[in-house]
């Protein structure tokens, strides 16, 4: 999906695994970093997730939870082992749980719109209609095995790879949801959204878009705010100003990014700026200095 493309593209979005060894015993993981975008993926065999207030989910192998927002949560193994915990090697001949765990980071604040889209837990399981995580987890499993330097490299992009396929899982199989992916999702809506993606300098009317969307003005406003839950033109500026800081934090000067992103007036497009943001233009080109 090209609009979701275009949304991983802006928000620059880096995946590191900070735990990928056969755990064995009777063991358990807490979680790692309250607040933190992770996930954890049963590499060989299955463990048990329990949420607390929430209960318990069993996810087995190459199952992937996602939490957009980690809350305290405990993992043990399923069925239970006995002995002591170890962490060892996937080559040791120990009965255990291939466990992967890693973080994502954002470095634009346009994750922030699209984690506040996504559930508190996202759960995909490994099955007929996920055929992408069955690949993804014989490569991890094959990179898992191997002890050389670029292992680390390899496995925090498998990883990035399983982030966003799970993304556009939850997207193709979640448009009743109301938000932003759920108008990326929509068959209608998304063209408008394609044109102000392709071309946000232009200077759109309602009009414009309802009628690429093949619907009437009143009839395109009315299904955008019922889907996104934004007017068209909320997310027209919305997304000019996700671009915008992207120019200014490669250096941009905030003269250029205005006209740019369709402003006439550079102290038009500082007041839209700092609406948006609570920040100035020219704090975040300076590096918030």
């Amino acid at each position: 999906m090209k609009l979701l493309a275009d949304l991983l593209k802006l928000m620059q979005l880096e995946v590191s695994v900070y735990h990928n060894a056969k755990v064995c015993g009777d063991w358990q993981i807490n979680e790692h970093e309250i607040g933190q975008t992770c996930f954890h993926m049963a590499t060989e065999s299955g463990f048990k997730l329990n949420i607390p207030d929430d209960g318990d989910y069993i996810l087995g192998s190459g199952d992937l939870v996602i939490f957009p927002h980690e809350m305290p949560h405990s993992m043990k193994p399923s069925p239970a082992l006995n002995g002591p915990q170890q962490h060892v090697a996937y080559s040791s001949e120990l009965k255990g749980v291939g466990m992967l765990c890693g973080k994502v980071d954002f470095k634009h604040q346009a994750s922030l719109q699209l984690l506040s889209a996504l559930p508190h837990m996202l759960i995909v399981k490994n099955d007929e209609s996920t055929p992408w995580l069955n690949h993804l987890l014989q490569l991890i499993q094959d990179e898992s095995y191997k002890d050389e330097n670029t292992t680390q490299v390899i496995l925090d992009k498998l990883s990035e790879l399983l982030f966003t396929y799970a993304l556009r899982h939850y997207i193709q199989h979640n448009n009743n949801n109301v938000g932003m992916l759920a108008l990326y999702a929509d068959n209608k809506l998304n063209n408008a959204i394609s044109a102000i993606h392709a071309n946000p300098k232009k200077q759109w009317t309602l009009e414009q878009l309802a009628q690429i969307s093949m619907l009437s003005r009143t009839g395109f406003s009315e299904n955008f705010k019922a889907v996104s839950g934004w007017t068209p033109m909320h997310y027209l500026t919305w997304w000019r100003m996700q671009l915008a800081w992207s120019l200014l934090q490669s250096g941009t000067s905030v003269a250029l990014t205005a006209d740019k992103i369709g402003y006439k007036s550079e102290a038009a497009f500082s007041r839209a700026f700092k609406k948006q943001f609570n920040i100035s233009a020219g704090q975040i080109r300076r590096g918030f200095k």
